[in-house]
C-alpha cells in the first residue's frame, strides 16, 4: 500500500546575515491512509515546522528546505502557488494552536467557514449557509443559527476551538495537521476535543498528524508516534511499543517529565537530567509532608478571604433595563498560610482568574474581606494598593505579551524595582538583576536582549525574575505554565519550588492541568461557577473526590501512558 504522503530526508534552514540556523535535519517518515500519527517533542525541535513545510507556508525569503515530500504524485515543495492553493483547505487541512489568533476578530464564525466553502466549490451562498450548519454541528457546537452570527470574542476557548475543526474539514481534506490543538484547552474541554478528532478520523477516513508535547495525550489517540529532538527523528515506531518500550533516553525524559499523579517526587526528572545519566528521584514521604503541613498551620494565616463576591453586569444598553448580573466570584472563602501553595482548579469560566485579580486589586470587590496580614486590603485606594503591590505579585500565562517587546528583558525586570524604590541605585539594582537572572538558570548577558529573542520556556524565566525581584511575599501563578512544553515545565516548576524554599513565599496557583496543581499544592481549591466545589488537601482529594464535578475534572486527566 503506497502511503498517503511520503516524506524524505526533509531538511529546513532559515539564514539570517547569511548565518544558516538548520532547524530540520533529513527526517523521512511516511503518512497512511486513515491512520492517526502523533509527533512529539520540545519546543523548537522541528514539530510545527515541519507541518509548516508540507502546507507551503514557510518563508521564501529566507528558508530553504531540501529533499521531497510527496502528496498523490505531486512534490510539493517544488509544486506552484496555485497548485498549493487547490490543495491547501481542500485536501490538507491545518488547526492551529491558538483559535483566537488564527480566527479573524472582524469576521463572524460563520462567514469565515462559509469563505473556505466558496472558495474550494461552486455553490450557492445558500448551500454553503446551510452546509457551514451541518459542521457545527457535526463539531458539536450548541446554538448553530446563533454561533454562524457571533463573532470570535463571543464564544469560550473550547466553542473557538471547535469552529477551526468546522473550518478545517469544511473540505473533507485527506490529510488534517492538529498542531497543539488543546493546549490553551482545560482537561474536560481537551478531552472532548479528542475524542471528537477521533470521531470524525472514524466517519470521514481522514489521516490526522496530531503534533502536542503532551505525550499522555498523544499515546490516547495516535496509531504511530515519532519523537523529535533538535530537528531529528529519534525514535518512531506504534504508539504502543513507543510508550511502553521506549528506546531513546530522550523519550524516556518526555514520558517522566509530566508530574506523576501517584507519587509526590521532591524535584521533577528533566530532559538534562536523563541525557546526562544524574537522574535521581527522592520521594517526598508522607510523614515529611505532614511535618512540613505541621509548621505552615502552625502560625496565623497570611490571606484571608471571606465571603468574597465579583459580579459583573452585561447585556445593559442606553435607556434600557435589561441587564443580566454574571456572578464570575460568589460567596468564596478561605485562608492561606506562609510558605503554603494552594491549588485554584476548574474548567475555563469558573471563576479562578477573577478570584486572582480581585486579590490582586485588578478587580473591585462587589462584597465580602480580603484581609492580608491582618488588615482588609479590599478598601484600599489605588495609592494605598500601590504600596502594598510589591508584596503581592502575579506571573502571567503568557509572558511574551507581558513583556514589552520594546525594552531588553533586564531593564524590564529593573523598572519596577526603581518603582518601588528596591535597593538604593541603578547600579546596585542592575547588579542585583544579573543575579536573579542567574538563579532562574539564564546568563548575566541576557539582560541586555529583548523578548522575541527567547525562547518560551526562557521568557516564563524573565517572567519570574521580574515578579521575584520585588521580593513579594504572596505570589499568583495564573496558568503560569500551562503553554510550556513538558521538560520546560518540570524546570520550571522545579524552580518554583526552589525560590519558595529559599525565599519563602507562598503562592496561589492556578491552573486546569489537574497533575501540575497536585504535585505543586498543599491544600486544593476546586472551584465551579463562581464558587468553591470542594477544598481540602490536594493528595486527599486526587484520591477520594467528594463531587460529581471534581471527579470528572480527574476522569479528564490523559491516562494513556
Amino acid at each position: 500500500m503506497n502511503p498517503l504522503i511520503h516524506i524524505n530526508k526533509v531538511s529546513i534552514s532559515f539564514f539570517s546575515d547569511s548565518i544558516e540556523n538548520r532547524v530540520v535535519e533529513a527526517i523521512s517518515f511516511d503518512l497512511n491512509a486513515n491512520e492517526i500519527l502523533g509527533i512529539v517533542g520540545e519546543s523548537g525541535s522541528g514539530k510545527s515546522v515541519s507541518s509548516l513545510a508540507i502546507l507551503g507556508l514557510l518563508p521564501q525569503k529566507n528558508c530553504e528546505i531540501s529533499g521531497s515530500i510527496l502528496f498523490e504524485n505531486t512534490e510539493l515543495l517544488t509544486a506552484s502557488e496555485k497548485d498549493l492553493q487547490g490543495i491547501r483547505g481542500n485536501k490538507i487541512s491545518m488547526i492551529f494552536q491558538e483559535p483566537m489568533s488564527s480566527l479573524n476578530p472582524s469576521l463572524t464564525c460563520g462567514f469565515q467557514v462559509q469563505e473556505i466553502i466558496l472558495n474550494h466549490f461552486s455553490i450557492s451562498n445558500e448551500e454553503a449557509k446551510k452546509q457551514v450548519i451541518e459542521l457545527f454541528e457535526k463539531v458539536k457546537l450548541p446554538r448553530t443559527e446563533t454561533i454562524f452570527n457571533q463573532y470570535p470574542h463571543q464564544l469560550s476557548g473550547g466553542q473557538k476551538q471547535r469552529v477551526m475543526i468546522a473550518m478545517a474539514i469544511a473540505c473533507k481534506p485527506k490529510i488534517l495537521i492538529a498542531d497543539e490543538p488543546t493546549t490553551a484547552l482545560d482537561v474536560t474541554v481537551q478531552k472532548e476535543i479528542i475524542q471528537l478528532l477521533k470521531e470524525l478520523q472514524l466517519e470521514t477516513g481522514m489521516s490526522i498528524i496530531f503534533i502536542s508535547h503532551d505525550l499522555a495525550l498523544v499515546s490516547e489517540i495516535a496509531d504511530k508516534v515519532l519523537v523529535m529532538y533538535k530537528g531529528k527523528i529519534v525514535e518512531q515506531g506504534k504508539a504502543a511499543d513507543v510508550f511502553k518500550n521506549p528506546k531513546e533516553r530522550y523519550t524516556k525524559a518526555l514520558i517522566n517529565s509530566k508530574p506523576s499523579l501517584d507519587i509526590r517526587l521532591k524535584k521533577l526528572p528533566t530532559v538534562e537530567d536523563y541525557i546526562s545519566n544524574t537522574l535521581i528521584k527522592e520521594v517526598y514521604s508522607e510523614k515529611e509532608r505532614k511535618n512540613s503541613l505541621e509548621k505552615i498551620y502552625a502560625q496565623e494565616p497570611l490571606l484571608v478571604v471571606k465571603n468574597l463576591k465579583k459580579y459583573f453586569i452585561s447585556g445593559k444598553k442606553w435607556f434600557s433595563k435589561n441587564e443580566s448580573i454574571v456572578k464570575a466570584v460568589d460567596d468564596v472563602s478561605f485562608e492561606i498560610f506562609k510558605g503554603e501553595t494552594i491549588g485554584l482548579v476548574g474548567e475555563s469560566g469558573c471563576g479562578k482568574t477573577t478570584l486572582g485579580r480581585t486579590i490582586l486589586g485588578l478587580e473591585e470587590v462587589t462584597q465580602g474581606e480580603i484581609i492580608y496580614e491582618g488588615k482588609d486590603i479590599s478598601k484600599l485606594s489605588k495609592s494605598e494598593f500601590k504600596e502594598l503591590r510589591k508584596q503581592i505579585q502575579i506571573i502571567f500565562q503568557d509572558p511574551f505579551s507581558s513583556l514589552n517587546p520594546r525594552i531588553p528583558v533586564g531593564k524590564a525586570i529593573l523598572e519596577p524595582m526603581k518603582v518601588h524604590k528596591i535597593l538604593n541605585s541603578d547600579k546596585e539594582r542592575k547588579e542585583y538583576v544579573f543575579n536573579l537572572l542567574e538563579k532562574v538558570g539564564l546568563e548575566k548577558e541576557h539582560f541586555y536582549r529583548y523578548p522575541h529573542e527567547f525562547s518560551g520556556g526562557q521568557r516564563q524565566r524573565i517572567g519570574i525574575a521580574r515578579t521575584i525581584a520585588l521580593k513579594p511575599k504572596l505570589i499568583i501563578c495564573d496558568e503560569s505554565v500551562s503553554a510550556l512544553d513538558v521538560s520546560v515545565q518540570a524546570q520550571v516548576l522545579n524552580l518554583l519550588n526552589e525560590l519558595k524554599s529559599e525565599f519563602d513565599f507562598t503562592y496561589i496557583f492556578i491552573s486546569h492541568d489537574l497533575s501540575v496543581v497536585k504535585y505543586m499544592s498543599d491544600q486544593l481549591l476546586v472551584m465551579n461557577n463562581g464558587q468553591i466545589e470542594e477544598k481540602g488537601d490536594a493528595d486527599a482529594i486526587y484520591r477520594n473526590p467528594k463531587t460529581v464535578y471534581t471527579q470528572k475534572l480527574i476522569d479528564a486527566i490523559p491516562k494513556g501512558i
